[in-house]
């Protein structure tokens, strides 16, 4: 067994490895490539789906989140680098985007 683990007692069989936490539905840091490309994705979570906005420069992104939201007509929050708007609003969002003169492309499936 690895040393970095910890080991726990159980009456049923001796030691145990203990349980790894599970993970919650906060927002994980996501590495994107830094090629000027703004990458839009989708993500399902309990409460629904997101659309996820990367790849924005740290000055634009609260400006930017309340531009989508209203151009998608839907809540939306900017935290840890990311725009995430509620529901599916990928083209839309791409295409707005484009509009503003930006290079934006769907990522994920």
């Amino acid at each position: 067994m690895p040393e970095d683990r910890k080991l726990v007692y159980s009456t049923d069989g001796g030691f145990v490895a203990e349980p790894q936490p599970r993970r919650s539905g906060t927002a994980q840091a996501v590495r994107v490539p830094d090629d000027g490309v703004i990458r839009v994705a989708r993500e399902k979570r309990r409460g629904g789906i997101m659309s996820l906005v990367t790849g924005l420069r740290e000055s634009d992104i609260a400006e930017t989140a309340k531009l989508l939201t209203r151009a998608c007509g839907s809540g939306g929050t900017a935290k840890n680098g990311i725009v995430e708007i509620q529901g599916d609003h990928r083209d839309a969002i791409v295409a707005w985007f484009a509009q503003q003169g930006r290079t934006a492309k769907k990522a994920g499936g």
